[in-house]
């Protein structure tokens, strides 16, 4: 590299970084600022980048480290724990987004295969944003959080697929076909079957002796990933095929959250390049026809994806108000969706028009998508009268508290960690208890145990209530440390006339008191008992405060 191509890669940072920060204000992913100063530097701009072999192969490298990542935390663990709903949700989307977008990609003028890649291209929502999103809101341990990252791991998975079928048979044509598809099995398979016992035999023992070296165990992560996508690519396959196997086979090792760890910064920054040629390469030749594509197709995206989300889990009996927080996080598209138009354009399946269409379209719904998750529970409020009547689609899940609860002392709203003790210790100490969660999984634990009836159902369902023993209930106790959930159902305890005592929990002293002052007969904060009990235990162990005595 030249003093020329340095300083101009130092100026194409400096703007990264610049717009990066204006980004971070306007808390838009760095995935659309990369962009954008791809479109900006490039040939369609400033001039100072043209697609290269220099900028292509770091691109690559971040690709590789990109699907190396997601291969290396492939959680079938929580496929399992979330149930049916993450696979009936991940594949239905998948189902639904490419076949209607299929469809209006062919009204918008689109040959078969353009538009089948386009459709494709709909159907992938971007794992690394929404967990970002949703871990800053503190969500992914909430239901529709952790549905959510169920089916987008069912997502990711169908996108390895997808592009191992496309990397295997796409330059295969006519009489080879069948001859490509033999030699496709050949090779997959014994792929496949090296990197198993390597798993097996040879990651087990080796990957302790790296990591006795942090340096080491990052170089040998990246050397790793790149040499059997390498490899991956030599049998005929993506690179990105080889670098996700890659790391699958280090997956089941005790050091993949530490290797993970510490290679997510070198795959944001090795990503920067792809983007960037991503930006670098998009044609705007065909952008006055595109606008009116693009904007079809992100709309179709912003609301149809959510929209499919919400029905599914309204079907599997969940509420409502779950079904809309989590489809929310399936309104854009992925840098996997840009990845395989990246894949498709290589293949010669697509130009560069197609292309620029998919990453015009990933730009908008990115955008506008990380808003409606960043404020998913305000809009909520605006369409919840709306959403409300799906909840009455199921009248048996609303009267099963009658049904199951012809006697109970004490009605206990959520099933979380604090929820499920209280349940128990409540239940074990001969009371009655009806315990409420909105979570089917939670419900159908918690039918286990004795003394326990379960119904399932919300604390913001004030109609829900008409169906509780309210008359023969001398306590109401929430678990939900959820100062909207709470002040809901205070209220709407008060005006169904219940007379008993209404116990509260809550995580902060601010807001135990705004719920003392809303007509919580007691408020439970956990975090200053757990402090009150330890300092009780501190003085019983070590008497009182002061110098210490003789020995």
């Amino acid at each position: 590299m030249g003093a020329h191509e340095f300083l101009t890669l130092a100026l194409v940072l400096a703007v990264v970084a610049a717009l990066g920060l204006v980004g971070n204000l306007l808390r838009q992913p760095l995935i659309v600022v990369f962009i954008a100063v791809g479109i900006i530097v490039g040939p369609v701009g400033l001039g100072w980048i043209h697609p290269s072999g220099t900028l292509e192969l770091l691109a690559q490298v971040g690709i590789a480290l990109l699907l190396f990542l997601v291969g290396l935390r492939l959680d079938l663990h929580l496929i399992r724990a979330t149930g049916p709903v993450a696979l009936a949700t991940g594949l239905g989307q998948i189902v639904f987004t490419s076949a209607v977008g299929y469809g209006l990609a062919r009204l918008l003028g689109m040959d078969p295969l353009p538009a089948l890649y386009v459709a494709v291209a709909l159907t992938f929502s971007s794992t690394i944003i929404i967990v970002k999103l949703l871990s800053d809101k503190r969500e992914l341990d909430k239901l529709h959080g952790r549905i959510a990252i169920g089916f987008l791991i069912v997502q990711d998975i169908v996108v390895v697929l997808v592009m191992i079928a496309l990397t295997a048979f796409g330059r295969a044509s006519g009489d080879s076909v069948p001859a490509e598809i033999l030699q496709v099995l050949w090779a997959g398979g014994g792929l496949l079957l090296g990197l198993a016992l390597l798993s097996r035999y040879v990651l087990p023992r080796l990957v302790p002796l790296v990591a006795r070296s942090q340096e080491l165990l990052v170089l040998f992560g990246v050397a790793y990933a790149v040499s059997v996508a390498a490899l991956s690519e030599s049998l005929g396959f993506s690179a990105e095929v080889g670098a996700f196997l890659a790391g699958v086979s280090l997956a089941s090792t005790d050091y993949r959250d530490a290797l993970g760890a510490r290679l997510v910064s070198l795959r944001d920054f090795m990503l920067l390049f792809f983007f960037l040629e991503l930006g670098a390469n998009l044609n705007f030749a065909d952008a006055g026809r595109q606008i009116t594509e693009a904007a079809v197709l992100s709309v179709f995206v912003l609301v149809g994806n959510p929209l499919i989300v919400l029905v599914i889990m309204v079907l599997m009996r969940y509420p409502a108000r779950v079904g809309f927080l989590a489809g929310l996080t399936v309104a854009q598209i992925s840098e996997f969706s840009l990845i395989f138009a990246a894949l498709g354009l290589g293949l010669g399946h697509i130009d560069a028009g197609t292309v620029s269409l998919i990453t015009v379209v990933g730009l908008i719904t990115i955008g506008g998508s990380t808003y409606m998750i960043l404020y998913s529970h305000q809009v909520y409020r605006w369409l919840g009268r709306w959403l409300d009547p799906l909840d009455r689609l199921f009248p048996d899940r609303r009267h099963r508290a009658e049904q199951s609860a012809r006697e109970v002392d004490v009605i206990v709203y959520g099933l979380g960690r604090f929820g499920r003790e209280v349940v128990t210790r409540v239940a074990a100490a001969g009371y009655r208890v009806l315990a409420v969660d909105f979570d089917p999984q939670k419900v159908s634990a918690a039918t286990e145990q004795d003394n326990v009836t379960t119904a399932f159902g919300s604390a913001e369902d004030r109609d829900f209530l008409e169906t509780l023993p309210l008359g023969r209930a001398r306590m109401v106790l929430s678990a939900i440390p959820s100062s909207r959930a709470d002040l809901v159902l205070i209220h709407g305890l008060r005006q169904h006339g219940y007379e008993g005592s209404i116990v509260l929990t809550a995580l902060d002293p601010d807001l135990a008191e705004q719920l003392r002052e809303a007509g919580a007969d007691h408020v439970v904060e956990p975090y200053r008992a757990g402090a009150e009990s330890l300092v009780g235990e501190l003085r019983e162990r070590m008497g009182p405060p002061g110098p210490p005595g003789p020995a």
